[in-house]
């Protein structure tokens, strides 16, 4: 790393200086390295260095079989495990063709709105502390602790939940999901004006925020930015909306879209998709189906020899799962497109002619995930 830097530092002007910013965990939201040019305190030029917690998932996957590969997607975008897992599951059940009875696509779809629940409320309370405000973290982790309680009474587990499941769930809802579920809405729902109050409407949070790391809609286009950070330079792309799966088609939500492209348009997009995510739950809650919670599949999964492809909207985009079967009980080859790595790569254009104490919030604001990327 030190040589690395070194030759930088050999081809950059004199008058330049080019910093370190990570490996450290605290330094990012994972870990990530960036080496960044600097004429005083403008940044010339930013560059991510990848790999530190590569562990060759995809690699991994091919060596498992069509019901195991799916749970080592849950430590890629750990904040959206449910949804990885789930995108998984479709990929499968669209080689083997089988209907998922209805309840367990009503618990399916639960899970991932309070998985993107969880997750925003991760992201409002950790931006606003690397801005600078503490506060607001206590206050996200007090109602994200409830939705991982209900995670845990269902599924054993609080982050890498391994619940979703080729043709179905692994097991049906605890008794008192329902009364959980709405306890939470309610107090989420009285909160939300305290979050306003304590960073929407703070006006330190704004000068941090408005015109700050602006992304065009033309080069969020360009560099494949998806999700929120992508919804808020105005590119409409949300796969719930524009390729329906599961119940999404059936249900009455919007896509939350701002033109400002700046770190302040993409925190109020990510605000209002928690509102809409609450809408889902609620319209969902009363409407459990009884029935099965699986399809009848065999033990054993063989996929046709064929390629199959499904996507899902994660917290944080578009994530993307290609399967190539040879007939076997194993994938050929496994390719995940995720989210984060296409975001990542428009970070140099947010930050580049902008201030480095900017960096922080430019990074905060595209709420990146390192695993999902490093994969």
């Amino acid at each position: 790393m030190y040589r690395e830097s070194q030759i930088i530092r050999n081809n950059t002007p004199d008058n330049y200086m080019v910093i370190n910013v990570g490996p450290q965990h605290p330094s990012t939201h994972g870990v990530l390295h960036f080496v960044i040019t600097l004429n005083g305190e403008t940044v010339v030029k930013l560059e991510p260095h990848l790999g530190y917690i590569h562990r060759s998932i995809e690699k991994m996957c091919e060596s498992l079989n069509y019901r195991q590969f799916v749970y080592v997607t849950s430590r890629m975008d750990y904040l959206s495990s449910h949804i990885n897992n789930h995108a998984c599951a479709l990929c499968v059940e669209q080689g083997l063709q089988v209907e998922i009875p209805e309840r367990a696509q009503v618990i399916r779809v639960l899970m991932d709105e309070l998985t993107r629940l969880a997750s925003h409320l991760l992201w409002w309370g950790s931006m606003a502390m690397d801005i600078g405000a503490l506060t607001p973290f206590f206050h996200a982790f007090r109602e994200r602790e409830m939705i991982t309680e209900i995670f845990e009474e269902t599924c054993g587990a609080r982050l890498t939940m391994n619940y979703i499941c080729p043709g179905g769930v692994m097991a049906d809802l605890h008794p008192d999901f329902q009364a959980k579920v709405k306890a939470f809405l309610k107090q989420l729902k009285e909160k939300l004006p305290e979050y306003h109050e304590l960073v929407t409407g703070n006006i330190i949070f704004q000068n941090r925020t408005k015109g700050i790391g602006i992304l065009s809609k033309k080069d969020a286009i360009s560099f494949g930015v998806s999700g929120p950070t992508a919804r808020a330079s105005g590119v409409s792309c949300d796969v719930r909306k524009r390729y329906p799966y599961e119940l999404y088609d059936k249900l009455e939500f919007k896509e939350v879209l701002e033109d400002g492209g700046d770190c302040w348009a993409r925190y109020l997009v990510r605000m209002e998709e928690i509102n809409q995510s609450v809408a889902i739950v609620e319209q969902l809650i009363d409407h459990i189906p009884e029935g099965d919670i699986q399809a009848k599949t065999k033990a054993v999964l063989k996929l046709p020899k064929g390629e199959f492809y499904s996507r899902v909207e994660t917290a944080r985009g578009d994530l993307g799962v290609y399967i190539v079967s040879e007939g076997g009980t194993t994938p050929y080859r496994i390719k995940f497109r995720s989210p984060g790595f296409s975001n990542l790569s428009a970070m140099e254009t947010m930050c580049k002619g902008g201030k480095i104490g900017d960096f922080v919030a430019v990074m905060g604001s595209v709420d990146l995930v390192i695993p999902d990327i490093d994969r």
